[in-house]
């Protein structure tokens, strides 16, 4: 797989800092049961990288330390970690908002039959990754057959009242993302499109989508510079960076943790190696612990060119258009 990192580390990319922290984003292993070409994170079913048990137990603490809202379970497949649900019962029970990062087809693997009951029953907001209404797109993206098998999972999860705006409030999202080395549409008329063509044809209902831009590292990135595109898809982000995306860029105000603990301003730079800086009289790499005891509001954030795929256009973020 080519490096991308060395073509990335050169970059006007503006300077810009943290503010208070609300939203622990944290990757619980790099298994996963899908092995997409997009993915950023070169996650499969033959990873083995996973978060341990000791590691897990800080996460509460620093929930309740830092008074962070929001919690943000990504892999791989979050949900293959063993340790998954005794964390969302822990944060649950602190009052947090917990999101799962669900690639849908993880609901039929062996042991996890139970598992949409279970989000339900914790009133997990659940993040589903579909990047098109098409089973061609989708399986292109994803494999053979995983079209079929999300559909499905939608199904079960609007039976227990996620995506239909009931009394239960279980939220169901979805992710677009594009199949090649271009911008999303705008976010909104493809909810719509999404919205009537999952309904008119398979009954599915959610609450939104959000459409995220391709990072231009790791196994796309590598795909990119495999065929030639690399330079052109950069120039692309470039040319359509917009300052004004800058004031909302999910890492002003998250924190990613990788499956050993480590922090870095965001999921990408995780990916890339790029922990987030330290500041004086500080130790030389950030730890998860260290938040128990650490404020990180006003330090300065990590940048290289990948960046600009966060401020091309209306902007990309884990919640979708900026």
């Amino acid at each position: 797989m080519h490096a991308t990192l060395p073509l990335l580390q050169h970059s006007r990319f503006p300077a810009i800092e943290r503010r208070a922290l609300d939203t622990l984003q944290v990757n619980l292993g790099y298994r996963c049961n899908q092995s997409c070409v997009h993915c950023h994170v070169n996650a499969g079913p033959k990873r083995t990288e996973m978060m341990d048990g000791e590691t897990l137990e800080l996460i509460p603490e620093v929930l309740r330390a830092r008074g962070i809202t929001s919690l943000d379970l990504t892999g791989g497949a979050p949900e293959l970690n063993p340790g998954f649900r005794a964390l969302v019962r822990a944060a649950r029970a602190l009052g947090v908002r917990v999101i799962d990062r669900c690639n849908l087809t993880i609901l039929f693997e062996p042991g996890q039959q139970d598992l949409a009951g279970f989000l339900a029953e914790q009133q997990v907001e659940v993040v589903a990754s579909l990047p098109c209404y098409s089973a061609v797109n989708v399986d292109q993206q994803r494999g053979n057959g995983v079209f079929d098998k999300s559909i499905a999972a939608l199904r079960r999860l609007n039976a227990l009242g996620y995506g239909c705006g009931d009394e239960r409030g279980l939220v169901l999202n979805l992710v677009y993302n594009p199949l090649g080395p271009s911008l999303p549409p705008p976010q909104h008329a493809l909810e719509q499109a999404y919205k009537h063509e999952l309904f008119a044809h398979f009954g599915v209902r959610f609450d939104h989508l959000f459409t995220l831009a391709n990072m231009p590292i790791q196994r796309f990135g590598s795909t990119l510079i495999s065929k030639g595109q690399f330079n052109d898809y950069m120039r692309l982000l470039h040319e359509n960076h917009d300052d004004a995306n800058l004031d909302n860029v999910m890492c002003r105000t998250l924190i990613s943790v990788d499956w050993q603990g480590w922090l870095y301003d965001c999921d990408f730079n995780q990916q890339l190696g790029l922990p987030a800086p330290t500041v004086s009289q500080a130790p030389e790499r950030l730890h998860l612990s260290d938040l128990l005891h650490r404020d990180l509001h006003g330090n300065p954030i990590r940048v290289a060119d990948h960046c600009y795929g966060c401020t091309a256009g209306q902007g990309s973020s884990c919640g979708g258009a900026l």
